[in-house]
Order: structure tokens, then sequence, then C-alpha cells
């Protein structure tokens, strides 16, 4: 159990301010389905922390970690983008017509959640305390815990914020912010 307790606490304070609560909180916004989203969050974290828990240091073996900072920098910076286009998509829903459907909000989540993980201090971190504990487990529970727990709240907050502000604000908002840290990332921030 100590292992489970201890990769919560680290991972859930680590998460904090991380660029993936800020991608929980842009999918919240973007599909306003909070239960799928998180849902997806969770499928996303338990297979990227059970890989990083069981598998260590195999992906790193394969791609430096210079060209996985600029993969990542490059990533981050396109989803920034993205975010700008999809005024369409908000127009057709605002005018009656079709929405995303949960199982496309699952799956973008679920693709952009393990991604975005790849590299990611969490995942560093997991792979650490797969090493420290060798309970594989205990720490991919823990960490997966310490994920919802903090990522949970960027999901309820971005759903309601939607509610009161501007999506449009809110998009730009974010982009600048995943432009920002796909600038640090690049840089080695």
């Amino acid at each position: 159990m100590d292992a489970f307790f201890q990769s919560f606490l680290l991972v859930a304070l680590s998460e904090m301010g991380d660029k993936t609560q800020l991608l929980a909180f842009v999918l919240a916004s973007r599909f306003r389905k909070p239960w799928v989203v998180l849902a997806g969050i969770f499928v996303a974290t338990l297979l990227n922390h059970a890989l990083a828990t069981a598998l260590g240091g195999v992906v790193a073996s394969y791609v430096s970690p210079l060209a996985l900072r600029y993969i990542l920098a490059a990533t981050f910076a396109a989803f920034g983008l993205w975010i700008l286009v999809p005024d369409a998509l908000d127009e057709n829903e605002a005018a009656g017509g079709a929405k995303v459907s949960s199982r496309g909000a699952f799956l973008t989540t679920v693709v952009a959640f393990f991604l975005a993980e790849m590299g990611d201090k969490t995942q560093l971190a997991t792979v650490a305390l797969g090493a420290r504990y060798n309970s594989p487990v205990w720490v991919t529970l823990g960490t997966t815990a310490g994920m919802m727990l903090t990522n949970g709240l960027a999901v309820a907050f971005g759903e309601r914020l939607t509610r009161r502000v501007s999506f449009a604000l809110l998009r730009k908002i974010a982009c600048g912010l995943f432009l920002v840290f796909a600038a640090a990332i690049a840089l080695g921030f």
C-alpha cells in the first residue's frame, strides 16, 4: 500500500498546473461531455502508466530525449493551433446541428492524453516509482488515481467555465498557453 500512497501523492502534487491538466480543461470545454472526457483520461492514463511501470525506459531507448522533446513541442504547437479552428463545429452545435458523438470525444481524449503523457514528468516519475517499489499494480493504480484527482478538477472547472465565458475567448487563451508550453518544451524547460 505504501507504493500506492507514495505514487498517488507524487503524481497528484506534480500534476497541478501541468500541461495535461490544461489539456483536460480544453477537452472538457471543447466537447462539453465531462464524464466521457474523464473516462478517456482514465483509460489513457491507466494504459500509459501501466506501460511506463512495466516497460520503463524501452521507449526512451528507441527515441533520443532530444527527438522526443521536439516531437512533443511540435505536438503541443499543433494542438494549440488546432484549438483555434473548431469554429464551424461550435456554430453547427449552437444552431442545433450535429454534435460530437460521445465515442468521438472519448477516442480523441484517449489519444490526446496518451500522447501528451509520453515523456511527461508524471510518466517519468511512474517509471522511477515502478523501479523503486517493484510493485507495478500498486504504482499504476496510485499514479492513475493522482492523475484522476487533478484532471478531474480541470474537467469540472472547464465544463462549468464554458457556461459563463465565451468559448472563442477560452480557445484563444488555451492556444496561447499551448504555444507557451510548446516553446518551453522545445527550449528544454
